[in-house]
């Protein structure tokens, strides 16, 4: 209907946005005074990053966006009770969209979720309120799991190891400014961390899993939350696998975690595979946040790859593995014979290639509306291979 494909776009737009200010938003530049000094001589003096990244939105949005983790945030007086709302800051909720979307096209490839229209003739079908009932709350476990927990997590430890960078760069984040005690950040990130795996058990038990398959999911994207931010290993500053891990991590593992909710024994080889390439897709978003940091990531010793193979190589490379991903598995379904499907995944990658052909003139200035009018058609991709796989008899 017009009404939820209209509320489906506004949750792709907070995605983009999520995406756009996510994990990527404490890599601006802390330069040492020698090196600083010697890209002053060479470049035209430029505006602090400080004073770009830390003013308030003019808008009157400042307490939302505080509220979501976004820039542009107000300054909390740190008053709230049991400062939940710096809490909150640091969990940045406008980056769980993603988690949350990739546990619904999870839960729509098992083709064992009874949603409320499933009571009008769409299969699978059944008469049962209560099926409905359980269907949807055992989804609002798994989101819950996947978003507000295990990605509140995971940015809340990446803002605990990024905040000598966030001391200069973003002095009003939470860490930095004071506004949390180490305290608190340790006992927040003990909470959700044991908080998660604890749901996650539970949620096994709840889908009747012959093995811990959620459980093994939230284990493995811990561990992966943790060496993307924390030295020795640091993912993040490690090119492709940094960047592969940042894709994954929001791709594969909540589609994975949607679909064990509902019948963990049914996901086929197939459907791995097809998530598994979905996060090459993911690494070519990943790279779209990296071109606003190369400078800084340069002087910082940030193997990114627009770092490594420079700003006209990575943009290529980019596009090719956001296009060449959903082309390929646009071919796939159709050759196995859900045809509908591969066509309608084929119109969506049109505009996305469309919007490319001005991301690529210059993807530092244009990263954000690239991502503003391409990522919707990339995320309901997503969800039309979530269907087919659902549809189809492997």
């Amino acid at each position: 209907p017009p009404h939820v494909v209209a509320a489906m776009r506004d949750l792709c737009f907070i995605a983009l946005l999520a995406s756009a200010q996510g994990l990527h938003v404490a890599r601006a530049p802390a330069l040492r005074p020698a090196r600083a000094a010697g890209l002053l001589m060479k470049e035209p003096p430029t505006k602090p990053i400080a004073a770009e990244t830390n003013a308030e939105a003019e808008d009157g949005s400042g307490g939302l966006r505080q509220l979501l983790g976004l820039k542009g945030a107000s300054v909390d007086d740190g008053k709230s009770f049991l400062n939940w709302k710096i809490r909150l800051q640091l969990m940045k909720p406008a980056t769980w969209i993603p988690l949350i979307w990739g546990v619904a096209c999870g839960a729509a490839a098992s083709g064992n979720y009874h949603a409320i229209w499933n009571l009008f003739g769409a299969a699978p079908t059944t008469d049962s309120w209560g099926v409905v009932g359980e269907d949807t709350l055992k989804a609002v476990g798994a989101m819950l799991l996947s978003g507000p927990i295990l990605c509140g997590f995971t940015q809340t430890i990446n803002d605990w190891y990024d905040r000598e960078l966030d001391a200069i760069n973003e002095p009003n984040r939470p860490i930095p400014s004071g506004a949390i005690s180490e305290a608190e950040v340790y006992s927040q990130i003990a909470a959700l961390l044991i908080g998660g795996l604890v749901l996650a058990t539970r949620l096994d038990s709840w889908a009747a899993n012959d093995w811990p398959v959620i459980t093994l999911i939230a284990s493995f994207g811990s561990l992966m939350a943790y060496i993307y931010s924390a030295p020795p290993l640091k993912l993040k500053a490690e090119g492709w696998l940094g960047t592969y891990a940042l894709g994954s991590s929001y791709i594969a593992l909540p589609w994975l975690c949607g679909h064990a909710m509902f019948s963990a024994s049914t996901i086929t080889p197939q459907e791995v595979v097809l998530t598994v390439l979905y996060s090459i897709a993911g690494l070519g978003i990943a790279i779209v946040n990296d071109f606003k940091s190369i400078e800084g990531d340069r002087a910082l010793g940030m193997n990114s790859l627009p770092v490594a193979f420079g700003i006209d190589t990575a943009k290529y490379i980019c596009v090719a593995s956001i296009d060449l991903t959903q082309l390929g598995v646009a071919a796939y379904l159709y050759a196995i014979g859900e045809t509908t499907y591969a066509a309608v995944l084929f119109g969506l990658v049109l505009p996305q290639m469309f919007a490319q052909l001005t991301f690529i003139q210059d993807p530092v200035a244009n990263d954000v509306k690239y991502q503003a009018a391409a990522q919707p058609f990339l995320v309901f991709g997503i969800l039309c291979t979530a269907l087919a796989i659902g549809h189809h008899t492997f």
